[in-house]
C-alpha cells in the first residue's frame, strides 16, 4: 500500500455526493471525482484519517487494494489465495467482509464472502501453519468485496463503524434522522453558523446537534473511539494525534443561538440525553412548543426540519402540512425554511411553491428536501425593495 498516494472512495448517502466531494477537496483531496453515492479521491495516509475524523457527509472510507476480473468461482479464489494477505494483517488478527454484488454470474453474496474468506485462510494457513479467525462483531480489520458482473474490487475499509455513528447518541425517536443525512441537508440548506437556527419539530434532538458542530467547526468523529485503520501496519499513530490536535485547534465559540421545538416530553426527554452527551447543553435550547402556535423570535433564522412520520405521532396529513404552510406565512415573515418529507402529495397543501428540490433518501424512503422563502408581503414586492 502506497501510503503517499492511497486511492480512496469515500460512501455517502444519494444526493449528498456533492456536498460530499467539496468536503473532501476543503480537507485535501485530490483528483475528486463524483460517483453514485460515493466520490472518488487520491491522497495521504493524513488525509485518510483527516478524512474519517472530519468529513460530516462520508458513510465509509475505503481503500481499494486489489482489482481484478474473475469469471468463475475458482478463478476468483486462485487470485485472492495468490495475493500477499500477511502485509495488510497479521494471523493473529480478527477479520471480517461485507459484499456488494451487482452480477448475473454471480448471484449469492454469502457464498462469495465465504469464497473469500477461504482464501485469506487457506493463504495464513499455508505459511504459517496458523489461522487467523473471522469475527463480525467488532474485527480488527474490516474488508469490503465489490464485484460488478467479472470486475472484483476488494477494500480495506478504514472506518470500522459506519461514519454516522458519531457516538453521542443515546435515545433515539421512533424515525430518528440518520445524522449523514442531518449534516448533508444542513450543508444543502447553507448553514454555516452564521445568523439563528430552529428545528421545530426537533425529536431525539439531530439535526439541532449537527448544526451545532458545524457551527463551532466540531470534528465529526470528535466521539469516536475507534477506528479500523488504528489497526493497520502502517497506523501513525503520532500522525492521527497531531491531525486531531490541529482540528480540534479550529474549533470556535458560536454567537447565534440554536433552538430546538417539540410538542413531545419524551422526545424532549430523548434530546436532551443526546445533547448532554455531546456537550453541548450550552449551545442548543429546547422548548416544549407546539410550532403551530409559534412566532418567530429569532432574526436572521434558518429552519430545517424533519416532520414526523405517522410512526411517532397520528396525523392527518393533509391538514398537518397546511398547518404548517400556514404557520410559515401568518408567524415567520422574511425567513427561509427546509423541510424533508417522503409524502409528496401531501407537501402539495402547504400552499407554497418550493424555491428549490432536492431528491435525497431517509433510509429506503424516496424523500425531497424542499426549500420555501418566506417574505413579507408578495415576492414580488420584496424584489422591488430590494431594487430600490
Amino acid at each position: 500500500m502506497d501510503i503517499e498516494n492511497l486511492e480512496i472512495q469515500i460512501k455517502t448517502f444519494f444526493g449528498l455526493e456533492p456536498v460530499l466531494a467539496e468536503e473532501i477537496r476543503k480537507l485535501g483531496g485530490r483528483n475528486v471525482e463524483i460517483k453514485n453515492r460515493a466520490v472518488n479521491c487520491e491522497g495521504d495516509l493524513g488525509f485518510l484519517y483527516k478524512v474519517n475524523y472530519s468529513a460530516r457527509t462520508a458513510l465509509k472510507v475505503l481503500i481499494p487494494i486489489i482489482h481484478f476480473k474473475a469469471f468463475n468461482e475458482q478463478k476468483f479464489y486462485e487470485k485472492l489465495f495468490k495475493f500477499s494477505w500477511d502485509e495488510l494483517m497479521d494471523v493473529d488478527q480478527t477479520f471480517a467482509i461485507d459484499a456488494t454484488i451487482n452480477s448475473e454470474r454471480y448471484t449469492h453474496s454469502q457464498f462469495m464472502t465465504l469464497k473469500m474468506k477461504d482464501a485469506i485462510v487457506d493463504f495464513f494457513q499455508e505459511k504459517y501453519n496458523r489461522r487467523p479467525s473471522v469475527e463480525t462483531r467488532s474485527p480488527d480489520i474490516k474488508l469490503h468485496l465489490h464485484i460488478d458482473r467479472e470486475l472484483v474490487t476488494i477494500s480495506m475499509d478504514s472506518s470500522g463503524d459506519a461514519l454516522f455513528k458519531r457516538g453521542y447518541r443515546k435515545e433515539q425517536g421512533e424515525a430518528p434522522i440518520n445524522e449523514v443525512l442531518a449534516s448533508g441537508m444542513l450543508h444543502l440548506a447553507g448553514w454555516d453558523g452564521k445568523g439563528n437556527f430552529l428545528d421545530p419539530m426537533c425529536g431525539s434532538g439531530t439535526l439541532l446537534i449537527e448544526a451545532a458542530m458545524i457551527a463551532m467547526d466540531l470534528p465529526a468523529q470528535i466521539f469516536r473511539k475507534r477506528f479500523a485503520f488504528q489497526n493497520w501496519k502502517n497506523y501513525d499513530a503520532d500522525l492521527f494525534t497531531k491531525i486531531k490536535e490541529v482540528r480540534i485547534d479550529r474549533v470556535k465559540e458560536f454567537h447565534g443561538k440554536i433552538v430546538g421545538y417539540d410538542i413531545d416530553g419524551r422526545m424532549l426527554d430523548a434530546a436532551t440525553e443526546n445533547i448532554e452527551a455531546a456537550e453541548l447543553e450550552d449551545v442548543i435550547e429546547l422548548k416544549r412548543q407546539n410550532f403551530f402556535d409559534s412566532k418567530k423570535e429569532l432574526f436572521p433564522l434558518l429552519i430545517v426540519f424533519n416532520p414526523p412520520y405517522d410512526e411517532r405521532i397520528s396525523i392527518n396529513d393533509d391538514d398537518f402540512y397546511k398547518k404548517i404552510g400556514d404557520t410559515f406565512k401568518t408567524h415567520y415573515p422574511n425567513t427561509l425554511a427546509w423541510l424533508i418529507s417522503s409524502d409528496l402529495e401531501a407537501v402539495k397543501k402547504i400552499g407554497l411553491r418550493p424555491s428549490r428540490k432536492i431528491k435525497l433518501f431517509n433510509g429506503k424512503l424516496e424523500t425531497r428536501f424542499l426549500q420555501y422563502e418566506m417574505y413579507e408581503g408578495t415576492k414580488k414586492l420584496h424584489k422591488l425593495e430590494n431594487k430600490e
